[in-house]
């Protein structure tokens, strides 16, 4: 079973044989020799460090394409560092099923019936997986990593700070976000500087999942009262945000804290809390949140809504969506219409239902089926699963060693399990502002890859030296 498990998650994938094989990957290095003589590039990782903060900085301020200029700097800076390289960079299972999902949505593009549209979503979706690879390579330095998960608290707590204030002295809605027939038709959404709730919720959940991490990190008083600060703030605007998605995350959040938590500190614990720690927990959570749903109107209200079907107008919106992607998934089952929004855009009025335009399915996983087929939705999958299961491997090496950067991994692994729950009822995942923190909480994890006969090699020197 385990041999079977390791085959499916790459466990002991080893690239070195294949890409010195590859003609591509022998241009790595071929401006070596200019890269001596550069004075800037001295310094290349902590610039590829600021550029990547410039990025979450700004993201929540600037429009959408502002963010595309800036991924294309960030692209072109990347082409530069690589050509230059003096080592070879490093490479992951999950570079490999980020390449292959690339490489089947270049196909897509290929057998789109709408190339054109399909081309400007391949292009922007280029984008975000070169970002991917710039951030793991800048993130195997511990001191950047570090840097740049401060940028993301930072902004966090002012996009945060900014929503709590919405909700505090009260702020127009720019859309009819809840149901006009419901109780709560004139309630307040807050949608701090992103202009949508949902997408705000969503965009809240990394900074969430590294305040709780950054507790434990962050060494001294005030900077453990700091991360405190920000995970209240934060979990609070998520709240006002009133976004089902958004709480759902949350709870997804929150379970998966507490399952690699559990993993994390089960060897201090005596073999009775190693049984029972966790149903308790989950219990004792489970039931303030029962509490809280029946305590609070608004809350109530706006919860059992989630299981009023069609009843509610957002859910029977969803719903028709759903039955016309559907439609569009069988009609191209393996191979999807291409990427992108504007190929969606383009097919979907083909299929709706009268009244029920959309701009996207809904639903990460069938928008991923209806832009690249379920061959491209089973690569997805698949690279998720192998993250995970490279994540908790490396948290649990990174125990053994007493060491805190293990935290940062659990966090991430946290965050992206909050975005996929989101992203089940939810297309705000592919908004830049988001897209870009999905793509870092990856690569966080992809840069402390090590393949599996090579920790065991290392342990059995250890070994040796002991003896």
């Amino acid at each position: 079973m385990n041999s079977t498990w390791d085959l499916v998650t790459l466990s002991y994938f080893s690239p070195k044989t294949w890409l010195n094989a590859s003609y591509v990957y022998r241009l790595v290095g071929l401006l070596a020799a200019w890269r001596e003589s550069s004075f800037l590039l001295q310094w290349s990782e902590a610039i590829g460090a600021l550029l990547i903060s410039l990025v979450f900085i700004f993201s929540p301020f600037i429009t959408t394409g502002l963010i595309g200029v800036w991924l294309i700097a960030i692209t072109g800076y990347w082409g530069i560092l690589t050509l230059s390289d003096r080592e070879k960079p490093g490479f992951s299972p999950i570079h490999l099923l980020v390449f292959l999902y690339w490489g089947i949505s270049a196909v897509a593009v290929a057998l789109s019936p709408v190339k054109a549209a399909a081309f400007s979503g391949f292009v922007k979706l280029t984008l975000y997986l070169v970002f991917f690879v710039f951030c793991a390579r800048i993130l195997r330095s511990p001191r950047l990593t570090n840097y740049l998960i401060t940028a993301v608290l930072g902004i966090g707590l002012v996009v945060g700070c900014y929503g709590v204030r919405q909700q505090i002295f009260g702020v127009e809605q720019l859309a009819t976000w809840n149901d006009p027939t419901s109780e709560l038709a004139g309630a307040t959404r807050v949608y701090s500087y992103l202009g949508n709730p949902n997408l705000l919720s969503a965009y809240l959940l990394p900074s969430i999942a590294f305040g709780v991490a950054a507790f434990f990190v962050w060494r001294g008083l005030f900077p453990k009262l700091l991360a405190i600060t920000i995970t209240l703030v934060n979990t609070a605007c998520l709240y006002f945000t009133g976004s089902r998605g958004g709480w759902i995350a949350m709870v997804a959040l929150m379970a998966t804290f507490l399952l690699l938590f559990f993993v994390w500190f089960k060897n201090n614990l005596s073999p009775f809390w190693r049984r029972w720690l966790l149903p308790l927990v989950f219990a004792v959570l489970g039931g303030l949140m029962f509490a809280a749903i029946l305590s609070v109107d608004s809350l109530r209200m706006r919860v059992m809504t989630i299981f009023m079907g069609r009843e509610d107008s957002s859910n029977n919106f969803r719903m028709n969506v759903w039955m016309a992607v559907l439609d569009m998934i069988r009609d191209r089952p393996l191979i999807g219409i291409g990427p992108g929004n504007n190929a969606f855009n383009k097919i979907y009025p083909l299929y709706m239902s009268p009244k029920y335009s959309a701009l996207s399915s809904y639903s990460v996983l069938l928008e991923t089926a209806v832009e690249t087929g379920l061959i491209g939705l089973s690569i997805f999958v698949w690279l998720i699963v192998v993250t995970v299961n490279q994540g908790v491997r490396q948290i649990q090496q990174l125990r053994d060693q007493n060491n805190l950067y293990g935290m940062w991994l659990i966090a991430a692994i946290a965050a992206m399990a909050g975005l996929m729950a989101q992203g089940l009822f939810d297309t705000v995942w592919y908004r830049p502002q988001v897209n870009t923190l999905w793509w870092f909480l990856v690569a966080l994890i992809a840069s402390q890859y090590q393949p599996k006969q090579q920790v065991k090699e290392v342990k059995a020197e250890k070994l040796e030296v002991r003896i």
